[in-house]
């Protein structure tokens, strides 16, 4: 990768309308998974420093161009298996206790691993466990949301991986990339690179098509492109693209474009900006805009919030949000829920997402976010809703 440090700019259009070899650069907040073959050696458990140091090497230049790094990380249950000596049913599956097990020995070794090599350029590592539920039960997404949007504003670079030492079947991902995705949808990213043991997308499977070929960009899902993918069952499915076009769909869905990437040689980060092999997903509108999107057209609002005049003014102007300028609370509702927000003639000025319980919204009615602690015994956020989680319509209604 090039070591200039200016920093990078942030995302204000789809990174659609950018040239190939400049998104990773263009992306403000970048996404990167990583896959069990590429971080683990299957035979003895180890991690290979080698490569996840270089991987170390890139994340500190992102860093230092002023760019956020979230990295979705497979490889627990690989390295806990061996520690444990499992081999698993006639030395291949392990039974769901048996990979909750590894699981739980081998985040340690993992997250210890990750810490080391991020160490060597005093960058802080937390480490994020997540399952299913947490990104579909909204209360839980909101609050792993604000999680990682503080992690990100400390400075710290997020390990995220899925909770295999809870999860049952039905609460799993299923596959880091799925996860990679979501969570690239939660935190907003401008982008998501899957780092693979293929370098994109072919038109047909490659060992065996002499004539397939790669494509460089995608940018609508169709049939078409999804039948390129193969089925589950077939030798690409089971090499993962059917997930990754699953993962494609989640990403570009939240205006995040996505990458799929060969990573198997040092430095794959900066091949990928350098112009390297790989096809990109790309959505038609950036992530800022799907979000808004998503609460104004998809939810459905629980509850409604009333201001003043002021607040009125301060949302039009791009604000959040405060306590002191609401009048009123109708609808019973939970942390999280879209509530309509309406001025006091009952216009309705758009959807957000409240930051706290009905119950407690009316508590803080026309309070200073200065008075949050004393009135509820804690100190929450300051906004009833924030500006990135409210959505303004173009034209008021009565509501």
């Amino acid at each position: 990768m090039s070591s200039d440090a200016a920093p990078a700019a942030a995302a204000s259009q789809p990174l659609a309308g950018v040239a190939a070899a400049g998104r990773i650069r263009a992306a403000r907040r970048l996404v990167v998974k990583i896959g069990s073959a590429l971080l683990v050696d299957d035979r003895t458990g180890k991690t290979h420093r080698t490569w996840l140091d270089a991987l170390t090497d890139e994340v500190a230049l992102l860093r230092r161009r002023g760019q956020e790094v979230i990295l979705v990380s497979s490889g627990a249950v690989a390295v806990g298996r061996r520690i444990l000596g499992l081999s698993g049913h006639d030395g291949g599956a392990l039974r769901l206790e048996e990979k909750q097990a590894a699981a739980a020995t081998g985040q340690i070794r993992l997250a210890h691993a990750w810490q080391e090599a991020l160490a060597h350029h005093d960058i802080p590592v937390a480490q994020i466990l997540l399952t299913l539920d947490d990104s579909e039960n909204r209360r839980r997404y909101l609050n792993a949301r604000k999680t990682l949007d503080q992690l990100l504003a400390l400075g710290v670079v997020p390990v995220v991986n899925e909770n295999d030492t809870v999860t049952t079947q039905e609460i799993r991902f299923g596959d880091n990339d799925r996860l990679a995705a979501r969570v690239a949808a939660m935190v907003s990213a401008d982008a998501l690179v899957l780092l693979s043991d293929i370098d994109g997308l072919y038109t047909a499977d490659p060992r065996q098509d002499a004539t397939a070929r790669r494509l460089d960009e995608v940018r609508e899902l169709s049939p078409e492109i999804e039948a390129m993918a193969g089925t589950a069952g077939s030798t690409m499915g089971t090499g993962g693209m059917v997930t990754k076009l699953i993962a494609a769909r989640i990403a570009m869905d939240a205006g995040c474009a996505m990458a799929i990437a060969p990573g198997k040689g040092l430095g794959p980060l900066g091949a990928l900006e350098a112009g390297g092999p790989c096809t990109w997903f790309l959505p038609a509108q950036e992530p800022r805009a799907a979000r808004k999107r998503w609460i104004a057209g998809a939810l459905k609002p629980e509850g409604r919030l009333v201001l003043d005049a002021g607040a009125v003014r301060a949302l039009l102007a791009g604000k959040s949000l405060l306590p002191a300028g609401v009048t009123g609370v109708d609808g019973a509702f939970q942390k999280g829920a879209p509530v309509r927000i309406v001025d006091g003639s009952g216009r309705a000025l758009g959807v957000g997402l409240c930051n706290y319980p009905a119950d407690e919204a009316r508590q803080l009615v026309g309070r200073r976010s200065g008075d949050i602690a004393a009135v509820l015994g804690y100190r929450g956020p300051d906004e009833l809703v924030h500006r990135d989680d409210l959505a303004l319509t173009a034209a008021g209604e009565t509501a």
